[in-house]
């Protein structure tokens, strides 16, 4: 027998799923359409050479050419397209179900031979239409009905809703394959077990807690799965499966097995991963055709020693307790113990020091970090600080393909011990399909520690009322520097003379095959995959036709050459099957990640195709990639592509803040989040449009020097030779805020530059020239205009005020009010402005944006937000201003208000009468009229 980390047959290495991921919600549409699904090739080849034949309709030509299928189906959808004379697909719409009915009654002479059928399951009005005409396709041979087939607009699968199946789904005597994966069924329905030539039943993600106890009534079933459900327990009857071939329970709740599975003579793979199975009956020993045993995340001791009669066995016991002791079960907490509870401890920006006693303490740092001693960890009342580093190259190391995800953290004192572990949390940004681990430096080198990841605790919050920080967390005993990193995802193995398999979980389509006597002593192997986009490689090469695998990273501890070949899968190029393959293109090339260079090795491997993989053989670890091009010389191609998709595309911007011009922010992002980020600052800086788009390696040093007239402090510790030092890191904001001032000899405005440039200062040049050096170099990156306005006499900067246009509410006839009336309102709201704020339908988030802008203004405060919401009020505005002032209980404003907007109505009719424009008025008319002009113009000088 073999016991190697992820081991299997090399005959059945080629079936292993693609689509055996965690997290199907995670998944493409295209690989989730096909989740534990197997092939249904078993079905004859005669029903199958029809599938591709156009469906003859001349014999329902009238009732097809009016037949409308929208609504379900899209307009552009024709009949042909998903009717054929044997197969109807109808999950690649989505509702697709419910062009079922209408099919039925239209067309009910074609589909009483439909063969095959496909169904989503995530509309359940059609649903239950399409489920209702089942009963009647009585020829059969598979029907799927399958939910997660389509996604939300927030990108997430929508689920299946069938929870029944009508009891007539016996009445379907021809059928084979059966798929009702990501859905509601809660039990299996009994009707099934009246299906004789049921080989394939696939009941992957539905919420079924036990089986039938006569499941063994389906007799002819070869394929059984039962992936990601709830089932505790497997029913005897199991045993009697005896055409059963492959097995899987995986990811549900099992705690143990039923002797009756040894009676499964035919099995040949059997999945029991991600359970709570503490050990294995005996009887597995009795599977005599079974080749693959997965078992991995249990909570398993020991392998039965039954096991060892079957020596074509491989097995995956990863993630299991081997060999540890059982655990006694926590003794009960005594009465004290239990209303004891760890004191929690939220310290400020500025609290870099902090005490933890014997008693423990839960540490909540500013940005979202924790940090949990435990009781007892501590013997006395200890004084320890925390520091946030910026991400120097001395506080910073990257390996090939990292992206640091966090500012270091120091924890002080270095050398203190705890007596239990202490875990901390390092807050990192979000990534991408990565791996993310807390990276250690403890003074001499680096080390990668075990990671956990997760949401910090509720109500701890970066930003308030968002969401807990994201947490890498590991356990340590002493303190140092601590960060967190993203990098490839790592697959190991222990690898022995026994020979092994090695699968990618990133890509389960790449394979490494060790022999027999590969090794003559044990080594670890480690393989890592980088995808890599197509698009990209295209436009970086200049070849539309270019395609490239992804990139494999292979190393081994110790590094020593292996005995015999190692054989390597890996799949084709994307476009590429191994019926179309051009072997002339096909390049397999060999890089060295020391010296950075690429090798064609084609003619030195020896290379075959299957119909997606490619396969070739190796001696010795290193990197490799599979290239499709036409172009000559893909060596130096690789290379040029390989170094540009190490760099970032990133913009420059340098903003000045409104109220004070010298206040200058410098940054650097990735250019898909340079716009959210300058609109963000709009509301407070001014300044150029970004720089064009650089490139900057992860890590990379660049500086910006500040030109043309333009100068600051040079005592700064990032300050080199009178240039901002700045460090490259994509998931880090690489910000920096400094105060400028006009070159010695300078006065008036100063109409200045940034420039940045990449890496060192040359040290060729003369202090004084390298402090001035103006234009263009080799190392120039990109210059941003910059205007310092001059100096009154109280040495402050002469700022144009920011000027709006003339502010007008409503119109003279139906009501009207001008900016003075507005501003003397204003002074009479005071700290009212908020409720009023509400009631004229200001979102809370603008009116704590307006406190937060002056927050030390209330005059400015209630002014900001009186206009702000006057410049976006729209037709009867004046109505809505005197309803929210009456919903406020300001009653005097209201009255004030209509008070006004009377007196400029009658002013108004006033001039449409001196004008002419109106019918004359009799004499008493006009003398009240003139009376109540006078008012007005009374009241007028009076308000402004």
């Amino acid at each position: 027998m073999r016991r190697e980390n992820m081991v299997m047959s090399e005959d059945q290495a080629e079936l292993l799923e693609p689509e055996r991921e965690e997290s199907p919600a995670a998944s493409s549409p295209t690989s989730l359409m096909d989740t534990c699904a197997p092939s249904i090739s078993s079905l004859s080849s005669a029903s199958c050479s029809s599938v591709h034949q156009p469906a003859d309709f001349s014999s329902s030509s009238s009732s097809s050419s009016v037949l409308s299928l929208t609504p379900p189906l899209p307009p552009s959808v024709e009949l042909s397209a998903v009717l054929t004379d044997t197969r109807l697909t109808l999950d690649v719409y989505q509702g697709g179900a419910a062009a079922l009915p209408l099919l039925w009654a239209s067309v009910p002479g074609q589909l009483k031979g439909l063969q095959y059928l496909r169904l989503g399951s995530e509309d359940k009005p059609g649903l239950d239409g399409a489920v209702d005409v089942l009963p009647h396709l009585t020829q059969l041979r598979s029907l799927a009905v399958r939910g997660h087939r389509f996604y939300d607009s927030s990108g997430d699968p929508l689920p299946g809703l069938l929870t029944a199946l009508p009891s007539s789904i016996s009445a379907h005597s021809h059928l084979v394959h059966l798929d009702l994966s990501f859905n509601q069924l809660s039990c299996l329905p009994s009707s099934l077990l009246n299906i004789p030539t049921l080989s394939s039943l696939l009941l992957c993600h539905n919420r079924l807690s036990a089986l039938p106890p006569d499941i063994g009534l389906l007799s002819s079933l070869t394929y059984l799965s039962l992936l990601g459900n709830e089932l505790v327990s497997l029913p005897p009857s199991l045993g009697r499966l005896k055409a059963l071939q492959a097995l899987d329970v995986s990811h549900n709740l099992l705690q143990y097995l039923p002797e009756e599975i040894g009676s499964l003579e035919e099995l040949v793979k059997l999945e029991l991963s991600h359970n709570k199975l503490k050990e294995l009956p005996q009887t597995l020993g009795s599977l005599l055709s079974l080749r693959e045993l997965f078992i991995s995340s249990n909570d398993l001791r020991l392998i039965p020693h039954c096991l060892n009669k079957l020596p074509q066995l491989k097995i995956d016991v990863r993630d299991n307790p081997m060999g540890r002791p059982l655990t006694p079960p926590p003794l009960s907490p005594s009465p004290d113990q239990a209303e004891r509870k760890i004191p929690e401890l939220h310290l400020g920006s500025n609290q870099h020091r902090f005490c933890v006693s014997s008693a423990g303490c839960h540490v909540f740092l500013p940005g979202g970090g924790e940090l949990l001693f435990p009781p007892r960890c501590l013997v006395t009342t200890t004084r320890l600080e925390w520091v946030e580093k910026r991400p120097q190259k001395k506080w910073v190391w990257l390996e090939e393909h990292e992206i640091l995800l966090s500012r270091p953290l120091e924890l002080r004192p270095h050398g203190i011990t705890f007596l239990k572990p202490v875990q901390v949390c390092v807050p990192y940004n979000r990534t991408k399909r990565k791996q993310v681990v807390v990276r250690r430096f403890d003074g001499q080198s680096w080390s990668t520690l075990p990671t956990d990841l997760r949401r910090g605790s509720e109500g701890h919050s970066t930003h308030p009322g968002g969401r807990p920080a994201r947490l890498a967390c590991c356990s340590v005993s002493q303190f140092s520097w601590f960060m967190a990193v993203s990098r490839l995802v790592k697959d190991t193995c222990s690898l022995t003379p026994t020979g092994a398999l090695l699968v990618s979980s990133s890509d389960p389509g790449i394979k490494l095959h060790f022999p027999p006597d590969c090794t003559a002593q044990p080594r670890t192997i480690t393989l890592q995959v980088m995808q890599v986009s197509v698009s990209e490689v295209q436009a970086l090469c200049g070849d539309p036709q270019a395609r490239v695998s992804p990139l494999l990273c292979l190393s081994q501890t110790p590094n020593m050459q292996f005995l015999q070949p190692i054989k390597v899968q890996i799949p084709l190029p994307p476009g590429v099957t191994g019926y179309t393959v051009d072997e002339t293109c096909l390049h397999v090339l060999h890089g060295d990640p020391t010296a950075q260079t690429w090798t064609d090795i084609t003619s030195q491997v020896s290379l075959c195709f299957t119909h997606l993989y490619a396969v070739f053989y190796i001696t010795h670890f290193s990197w490799y990639w599979l290239w499709y091009t036409t172009q000559r010389y893909v060596s130096g191609v690789a290379r040029k592509v390989y170094q540009r998709l190490k760099q970032f595309k990133v913009q420059f911007f340098v903003l000045q803040r409104k109220q004070d011009p010298s206040q200058v922010l410098l940054q650097c992002l990735p250019s898909n989040k340079v716009e959210g980020r300058v609109q963000s600052l709009s509301e407070q800086y001014d300044g150029p449009q970004p720089s064009d788009l650089c490139d900057l390696l992860e890590g990379e040093q660049f500086f910006a020097g500040f030109e043309r007239g333009l100068d600051i402090s040079t005592d700064r510790p990032d300050c080199v030779q009178g240039r901002l030092c700045f460090v490259f890191y994509s998931s880090l904001k690489n910000l920096k805020e400094v105060y400028i001032c006009p070159a010695q000899g300078q006065k008036g405005p100063v109409r200045g530059q940034v420039s940045f440039y990449r890496g060192d200062i040359p040290s060729n040049l003369p202090e004084e020239v390298a402090r001035t050096r103006k234009g263009h170099d080799n190392q120039w990156l990109a210059t941003l205009l910059l205007r310092l306005p001059a100096l009154n006499s109280d040495n402050s900067y002469i700022l144009e005020e920011i000027q709006y246009p003339p502010l007008n509410l409503g119109d003279p006839e139906s009501g009207y009010l001008t900016e003075s009336n507005l501003l003397s309102i204003s002074l009479q709201i005071g700290h009212d402005w908020r409720v009023i704020g509400i009631n004229l339908g200001l979102s809370y988030q603008e009116l704590d944006h307006i406190q937060y802008k002056h927050r030390d203004n209330l005059g400015a405060l209630v002014l900001d937000m009186l206009f702000h919401w006057a410049r976006h009020a729209g037709p009867g505005a004046v109505s809505k201003l005197v309803d929210a002032m009456m919903e406020s209980g300001r009653r005097d404003l209201a009255d004030e208000i209509e008070d006004i907007v009377n007196i400029g109505k009658r002013k108004y009719s006033q001039s449409l009468r001196r004008l002419g424009l109106e019918a004359e008025s009799s004499p008493l008319e006009e003398s009240t009229a003139v009376d109540e002009a006078a008012l007005a113009t009374d009241g007028c000088r009076t308000l402004e």
